[in-house]
């Protein structure tokens, strides 16, 4: 009876061994798994790294790294780099495809709309002391939503404008150029002396200050413009309130802008693209500026820097979203792969060249970063344009959606200022109504 036994005891451990030896069922096999990670293409000034000169480069490196030394499944990263103005083709319209993206880099005032369709989930499990310390709390209070922590901020960009010297100088304007790389603030009256002696001097072929109204891009610029004569475009309770004596002021401003010659003819239909070629081929002598493109000029020195008129300059951060497409291991590789890139020091310092949202990279790289004292000295100038509005993008009726349109037919004077702002009142605030309306976080 005991040999029998021993017999079957032996028999079932070699049983087990070849097993084992055969088909891995004696060890646990890591299993595998594949993330989507998107970012637009876009710029991207880096100072520790002088092969970093655009975000596809940026994502390359990070996710090469994440996925070598992943030990928790065998993860493959899927990295698609869209052009900046198909994000809504990139990210939302592939909700619920193979193609969902599991997660995004790119800036707040795109991402903000993703958290309210209830698939981008809170990160404060992955934020460990040391990384919350090592932020500006302002950074964090933008990042939430309802207490929550749905975006982790990477870098930050301040938009301002540029101006070409050589342009100015020829046209007589050199008694307004500022002191070395200040950030100036002219009043209205010095605007319009600019942009009407420059649409009479400059050669033609040339123009004064970049205007497009071609499709949804311009909202952070336009909107910017419309604060020209102190109007403030929203309300108490956060809606817009375009009809404000003053943005109507603006938007009437913008308007005999066209018929002035202060913009590229037919400006209704120009992109961003048109005018930042323009601006780099020396055909624009006003563009807008942040410590990202920097490709569009040869020598700093040659150019000055001024806020958008009424001394208005907006700023807002890029950074990561995690979203839970309803795979367990997906969504934790995803916040293991944002989590990955805060704790790995040199991944962190890749946001040097732009304003680092770290503050031990800003420390060490301060006297790198193009113009950081000047954006630091300039912050007083900064408004928040977005008001932490829902629906501002990825919907056919978000704001981005039913704004441009109308700066459109301003442009093309076939509505006068009163009208145009009636219809951004009813249109823009019928998105925020809906945004808030269907506004769900995941839980």
């Amino acid at each position: 009876m005991k040999r029998r036994l021993y017999q079957n005891m032996a028999a079932l451990l070699f049983a087990g061994a070849l097993c084992g030896f055969l088909s891995g069922c004696g060890r646990q096999e890591k299993e595998a798994v594949t993330i989507v990670v998107k970012a637009p293409s876009m710029e991207m000034n880096c100072v520790s790294d002088a092969q970093i000169d655009h975000v596809e480069a940026f994502m390359e490196k990070v996710t090469t790294a994440f996925a070598e030394q992943y030990e928790a499944a065998d993860v493959t990263v899927n990295l698609q780099i869209f052009p900046l103005a198909e994000e809504e083709e990139a990210i939302s319209k592939c909700f619920d495809t193979e193609d969902a993206a599991d997660v995004i880099y790119a800036g707040y005032f795109n991402m903000s709309s993703y958290i309210h369709t209830g698939r981008v989930v809170p990160l404060d499990d992955i934020i460990t002391e040391e990384i919350r310390d090592d932020i500006d709390e302002s950074l964090w209070q933008m990042s939430e939503v309802g207490g929550k922590t749905y975006m982790m901020p990477y870098l930050n960009m301040q938009n301002i404008l540029i101006y070409n010297k050589t342009l100015f100088q020829a046209c007589g304007l050199e008694d307004y150029f500022g002191e070395d790389r200040e950030i100036q603030t002219w009043t209205i009256e010095e605007w319009t002396d600019i942009l009407d002696t420059l649409a009479r001097e400059l050669p033609e072929g040339t123009y004064p200050m970049m205007m497009y109204a071609g499709n949804n891009q311009g909202d952070t610029h336009t909107m910017s413009r419309l604060r020209a004569f102190g109007g403030g475009i929203f309300d108490e309770a956060g809606n817009f309130d375009f009809e404000d004596e003053r943005v109507i002021q603006a938007l009437t401003w913008m308007q005999e802008g066209a018929g002035r010659g202060w913009y590229p003819p037919h400006s209704e239909n120009l992109v961003i693209k048109n005018c930042s070629e323009l601006f780099a081929n020396g055909q624009l002598a006003i563009y807008h500026f942040n410590n990202a493109n920097t490709t569009l000029y040869d020598d700093i020195d040659s150019y000055g820097f001024v806020n958008y008129p009424g001394g208005v300059a907006t700023m807002f951060p890029n950074g990561f979203e995690v979203f839970d497409n309803g795979d367990d291991t997906k969504l934790q590789a995803a916040k293991d792969f944002v989590r990955y890139i805060y704790e790995t020091e040199e991944l962190l310092e890749l946001s040097a060249g732009n304003i680092p949202a770290s503050e031990k990279v800003t420390e060490k790289y301060e006297d790198q970063i193009l113009m950081l004292r000047e954006f630091s000295e300039n912050s007083g100038h900064i408004v928040d344009f977005m008001n932490n509005s829902p629906n501002w993008q990825g919907r056919e009726d978000s704001v981005r959606s039913v704004f441009w349109p109308h700066i459109h037919e301003l442009l093309l004077g076939t509505v006068t200022p009163q009208e145009c702002a009636e219809g951004l009142n009813e249109d823009c605030n019928a998105a925020l109504a809906a945004g808030r309306k269907e506004s769900v976080l995941h839980k």
